[in-house]
């Protein structure tokens, strides 16, 4: 009688994506860990924002300069420094990414089977956490100053996933940066090169039919502008369309995890 070698099963082609989501989930308790222990940055983080409602905001709403609508200039700048602070949170966090490069931790885990997405995608998990942070104080404050936000819990849930996104996709494009950089230098330089451009060149202080016709292009594919939108929309209640800012914040961030992802390798090199 002829034996027959066991043929052993093939994977199941949702293997590689169960294998990304659980490791991802892993590497993302790791990293709210690390954030238990880092009140202090977690509080100096909303005082810029805080400065630009309580300074540029007040101000600007006496002088009536730009035309908002219905909505008070302070109520229509709000959203916007909420996605300012999203932004500048994130922006820089490749930096975190070369430091592990540096203490050898990130060597570490790019020998074991971990997909680098995982990695990247529980930087941008983390970064979208610290993106909520200035929403805690923001909001209280901008309803001290007669802000008008939603009391809707499904609108604020969907803005606070809205900012966790747009943070996320930052995180990403400072993590591709790292990865192209190589240095901390280097990365704090192209940091500070994008941070205000990537602000000014959206809808956040002022509305897009307002800016010369080449920023305009500009803004249109600058996913804060999309990130805007999306919070006026859900906490102030202008017109939005949030069907086409989440599908933007969602396609950007995931292209951002991939190409961050395939450039990590170039920091281990």
């Amino acid at each position: 009688m002829t034996s027959v070698a066991a043929v052993p099963p093939r994977a199941s082609w949702v293997e590689p994506p169960l294998t990304l989501i659980r490791r991802t989930a892993a590497l993302s308790l790791v990293e709210l860990q690390k954030l238990r222990h880092d009140h202090t940055e977690l509080l100096t983080r909303t005082v810029q924002p805080l400065l630009w409602l309580l300074v540029f905001g007040q101000i600007f709403s006496r002088i009536r300069a730009i035309p908002t609508g219905p909505v008070s200039y302070l109520a229509y700048l709000t959203p916007g420094i909420l996605a300012q602070s999203a932004l500048f949170v994130a922006i820089f966090f490749g930096i975190q990414i070369i430091w592990d490069r540096d203490a050898g931790i990130l060597t570490k885990v790019m020998v074991t089977p971990t997909p680098r997405q995982a990695i990247v995608a529980a930087k941008a998990f983390a970064a979208g956490v610290r993106g909520l942070s200035p929403v805690v104080v923001l909001i209280p404050v901008a309803l001290l100053l007669g802000v008008s936000v939603t009391a809707n819990p499904f609108k604020i849930l969907a803005a606070a996933v809205a900012v966790m996104l747009g943070a996320g996709f930052f995180a990403c494009l400072s993590m591709a940066i790292a990865g192209l950089a190589g240095t901390r230098d280097r990365l704090m330089g192209f940091g500070q090169v994008l941070t205000m451009p990537l602000f000014f060149a959206s809808n956040a202080l002022y509305p897009i039919e307002i800016m010369p016709t080449w920023l305009q292009v500009v803004s249109h594919v600058n996913p804060l502008t999309y990130l805007v939108d999306a919070l006026r929309g859900l906490l102030i209640g202008t017109p939005a369309h949030l069907t086409l800012d989440f599908a933007v914040l969602l396609g950007a961030t995931a292209v951002g995890i991939w190409v961050s992802g395939a450039l990590l390798g170039r920091l281990v090199r």
